[in-house]
């Protein structure tokens, strides 16, 4: 490699590419909020009216799964530990075919707005509440960190503003949010991954010009160990394992694309069942795009500095600073391009946080509001939507704030998010599959997997697993023309592997330790998930849970899976118009659940929960 010149940095070019993108998202925002009539009521704000078809559907999808947080972390990832993240592919197909084929069928024709109402259907209110008030949680304190990291890394490594970033995307994601509604989300969603992907390609052509060809970004690969796609050791322990990446990445998507409500409203607001199940299915090639067009900037990555590791060498401070890094590297002779991967970094936090944003209005206005004022009126209810996306929007970039503060935080969060996804998976899965499973299994079945999440999350936030357990790759200096202290000693350093601010140092390390908080972080939604499952299943059994009568409607039935071949028969309409049945059969009846799909009659308006 030829002496390194200086990397280049931002310029004006960058900038209005990057002022581009945020326009053409606002402006998006600005046509929804007027098209069509505007958003008359709640549903079409929170649900596109249910009009949405399934390939802007699937778009979305794909958008709002790709934070900045895949776009620079996924990279740097296969730079440290090798393509091994590739197996996620097979992670992403079973994830897709559970979400469409169980969660899906029982969500869409229940024709519900916010998830957690099918909590309330099935168990009681009570249990609902849980539910929403740990999504809420959850989704702030995640939706603050991926407005804030790419804006760290990318300052470090650009001198882009951090603050004027950070408070542009939350102002112009609240914007078209509480303009537009689902509709505007979604479209600037299907912008956004052009920007993505147009990020990616520009990176990958330049990277492979570079690099004199794709031969030699893969010899390079293969001399240094990254292309290490199997790895059959079935110990729990290691970080990435094909088992611990199919069994616990597909627990830990599942609960996200499954059963978070900011998926799930998008799949739901498909105008019938089969576009919503094709939404997913067109997803999942989205999903497959992006992870190949990540995996293999990351071995570019590696193929560009695998003699001078920019990391080991001090010239950037963190792993998610390689990827602008490598940008300013290579692609600093065209003006714009540089804004252009800025863009696509931004392209992937625009559209997790207005969908965090979307999400949040429909949960509080549909779990909160609804059940206590029923006389508020539909435009009312549209109007007290959009005041929501507001003062969420306001909150996500206060959150932000906050991560700066917290620094090291950023994986602790992270980690958080499994923690709480795995039980809601858990409690969700009990609903739907587990027919005894009665309101007091599940209540107590959701404390205790959230209670042992938590403990295994927080252990291994203290006490980080060994170096032996993580694996990192070695990384080289040699090729650095070291100026700075005149010696070439530094060959391999193994980086000292933790990003935790709470690690407790020197302390001697017990089997609690070594074993329990080892374990691989994809695990903690699996351990949450079954160990939600298997109390729930324990304790309804106890109390009666076989005597109570369900509407099979709240479960997954032989139907809903036949009901995929009805295609082949003749076209019949898949619009949700069930006939008001009678409350006797012990289903729940709930007043609050006043939509135009299903038309509860009953003359007293009491909610009576599970039955025990």
């Amino acid at each position: 490699m030829d002496a390194p010149r200086g990397i280049g940095t931002f310029a004006v070019w960058d900038y209005l590419v990057f002022a581009g993108m945020l326009l053409i998202s606002a402006v998006i925002g600005v046509y929804y909020a007027f098209a069509g009539g505007g958003q008359q009521t709640s549903k079409d704000f929170l649900m596109g009216g249910r009009q949405m078809t399934a390939v802007p559907v699937a778009l979305s999808l794909t958008a709002s799964f790709m934070s900045a947080v895949t776009v620079l972390g996924t990279p740097a990832e296969v730079y440290r530990f090798g393509a091994i993240f590739s197996i996620f592919a097979i992670t992403y197909f079973l994830v897709v075919v559970v979400s469409a084929e169980v969660f899906l069928p029982v969500f869409y024709k229940l024709g519900i707005t916010s998830t957690y109402e099918y909590l309330e259907l099935r168990f009681n209110r009570f249990i609902r509440l849980c539910g929403t008030i740990l999504f809420i949680v959850q989704t702030i304190l995640y939706t603050g960190i991926v407005i804030y990291a790419p804006a760290l890394a990318l300052n470090q490594v650009t001198g882009f503003n951090r603050w004027g970033a950070v408070v542009a995307t939350g102002v112009v994601c609240t914007f078209y949010c509480t303009l537009g509604g689902l509709k505007a989300v979604v479209w600037t969603d299907v912008f956004q991954v052009g920007i993505m992907v147009a990020g990616f390609t520009s990176v990958i052509i330049q990277a492979v010009v570079t690099q004199g060809g794709i031969d030699n970004i893969l010899s390079d690969a293969y001399n240094g160990g990254r292309l290490n796609f199997w790895n059959f050791d079935p110990n729990p322990l290691q970080r990435h394992t094909f088992w611990t990446i199919i069994i616990g990445g597909t627990f830990t998507w599942t609960s996200i694309y499954g059963v978070n409500q900011s998926q799930v409203q998008r799949y739901i607001a498909c105008k019938s069942r089969f576009q919503a199940k094709l939404s997913l299915y067109i997803n999942l090639v989205g999903l497959w795009t992006i992870l190949t067009c990540s995996v293999f900037s990351g071995l570019a990555l590696y193929s560009r500095y695998h003699d001078c590791d920019p990391w080991t060498a001090k010239k950037v401070s963190a792993e998610d600073q390689l990827m602008p890094y490598l940008v300013l590297d290579i692609l600093q002779d065209y003006p714009g391009v540089p804004g252009l991967f800025v863009a696509c970094a931004y392209s992937g936090t625009l559209s997790t946080v207005s969908s965090s944003i979307n999400a949040l209005a429909a949960v509080t206005v549909e779990d909160l509001i609804k059940p206590h004022f029923r006389s508020l009126s539909e435009r009312s209810l549209s109007w007290i939507s959009q005041g929501m996306s507001v003062l969420y929007g306001a909150m996500c970039i206060a959150m932000a704030a906050l991560a700066s503060l917290m620094g090291a935080l950023l994986q602790a969060a992270l980690s958080i998010f499994g923690m709480i996804g795995g039980p809601l998976l858990g409690l969700f899965s009990l609903g739907i599959l587990v027919p005894f499973a009665n309101s007091v299994g599940a209540f107590v079945g959701l404390l205790s997997g959230f209670v042992i999440s938590l403990w295994i999350g927080i252990g291994a936030q203290l006490y980080p697993p060994l170096p032996e357990r993580t694996m990192p790759l070695p990384l080289e200096t040699y090729g650095c023309n070291s100026t700075f202290n005149g010696t070439n000693v530094m060959t391999t350093t193994e980086m000292p592997f933790s990003t935790s601010a709470f690690q407790i140092q020197n302390v001697e390390r017990t089997a609690l330790m070594d074993n329990w908080y080892s374990l691989s972080y994809l695990y903690f939604s699996t351990v949450g998930t079954l160990t939600t499952l298997f109390v729930g299943i324990l304790l309804s059994l106890s109390t009666g849970g076989r005597k109570q009568n369900l509407d099979p409607r709240f479960l997954l039935t032989k139907e809903d899976f036949l009901s995929n071949f009805d295609i082949f028969k003749k076209k019949k309409n898949h619009v949700l118009s069930y006939k008001s049945h009678p409350v006797e059969d012990g289903g729940t009846d709930n007043p609050a659940f006043n939509h135009i799909e299903l038309n509860f009659t009953d003359p007293s308006g009491k909610v009576n929960g599970t039955r025990l």
